[in-house]
């Protein structure tokens, strides 16, 4: 639990807030939090978290920005250094392309990714539950998101929904569509997969289904505010 709530804390420490109140941290500042020592092994991981962000249809660009700082060596001399400014989300997929051994990547991936969409429980209350309830919490929340995200793309005009699922677990499971899956976990026809995964593996898919539905509200936004075109005959 100490390890926990100090990890916890650490992350909270390092996050910023920009001038329209957007939480975002520095990859420079993640980096020993989540105990690497290199920034090129570090870089490695930001690369692959960016391609798990790109193959869920997410633009790369709005979640790792790119952006330069000096930095002193020992002689007071000033370098310019590369660094990222990280959504919560490029976060969560560092967490995710992280050294699984690690704890605090485990660590990691639940804080970064509970806290995307709004809990009915606390953190304090959600880590004294033991794996069935955690289980049972977040495919509650899965299935009201599931539920949201299906309006939303019903209004952004999506058709084939199967198709649109697909997608979204192709992304996130490495080209696996929900049959794939299925076949993999060895489960009977039309068995929901969703049933039969652990808290985090749910955790995963509840932060992919955000993700989606925010994307789609974006464009619906976008196609709101295109100027219509009167056509006189």
């Amino acid at each position: 639990m100490k390890v926990i709530d100090k990890t916890n804390k650490s992350f909270e420490d390092i996050k910023h807030i920009d001038e329209n109140g957007v939480e975002f941290w520095y990859a420079r500042e993640l980096m020993p939090i989540l105990q690497y020592s290199n920034w090129q092994n570090f870089e490695k991981i930001i690369d692959k978290a960016k391609i798990s962000c790109e193959n869920s249809g997410i633009s790369v660009f709005e979640h790792f920005i790119d952006v330069n700082k000096l930095s002193k060596r020992a002689n007071n001399a000033e370098v310019e250094i590369k660094d990222y400014e990280l959504t919560r989300y490029a976060c969560y997929l560092i967490a995710q392309n992280g050294d699984s051994r690690k704890k605090v990547i485990a660590l990691a991936q639940t804080y970064f990714a509970v806290q995307t969409r709004k809990q009915e429980i606390t953190e304090k209350e959600y880590s004294m539950l033991t794996e069935d309830e955690k289980r049972l919490y977040q495919r509650n929340l899965t299935r009201k998101g599931n539920y949201s995200l299906n309006q939303t793309a019903k209004k952004a005009g999506v058709k084939n929904f199967d198709k649109f699922h697909n997608a979204g677990y192709k992304g996130l499971y490495n080209g696996e569509t929900a049959d794939d899956i299925a076949k993999r976990k060895g489960l009977r026809y039309r068995e929901d997969i969703l049933d039969n995964m652990g808290s985090d593996e749910l955790i995963a898919n509840l932060f992919r289904i955000s993700q989606t539905e925010q994307k789609l509200k974006k464009i619906i936004y976008k196609l709101k505010k295109k100027p219509i075109k009167l056509i006189i005959i």
